[in-house]
């Protein structure tokens, strides 16, 4: 088992930047790699950044690249999300994932623990 919890949403200003954090316990080294999915009000869940599970590939959705940066601790057991030039359209709760398998890292189903999620509000 490994459980994930997410922090760092809340609420910002077009144009502004947040980091989310998302800290792994448990088994933690079964892990492929971990990802951040979004989903906002009505809409299905959408792969935002993935990252291995030595940090050394990193990927985005065509929708954040160039804002969005993700980032890992494995010190400390933690992955980042630090995003920058926000828009009302980031809107959306934002989970981080741990890959349990070796398919399409922009897949949920590559996925096997999730965290509970985190609410990130863009105000135009």
């Amino acid at each position: 088992q490994v459980q994930l919890v997410e922090s760092g949403g809340g609420l910002v200003q077009a144009g502004g930047s947040l980091s989310l954090s998302c800290t792994a316990s448990g088994r933690t080294f079964s892990s492929l790699g971990m990802g951040w999915f979004r989903q906002a009000p009505g809409k299905e869940r959408l792969f935002v950044a993935y990252i291995s599970s030595a940090g050394g590939t990193t990927s985005y959705a065509d929708a954040v690249k160039g804002r969005f940066t993700i980032s890992r601790d494995s010190a400390k057991d933690t992955v980042y999300l630090q995003m920058n030039s926000l828009k009302p359209e980031d809107t959306a709760v934002y989970y981080c994932a741990s890959r349990g398998r070796w398919g399409p890292y922009f897949k949920e189903s590559e996925y096997n623990y999730w965290g509970q999620g985190t609410q990130v509000t863009v105000s135009s």
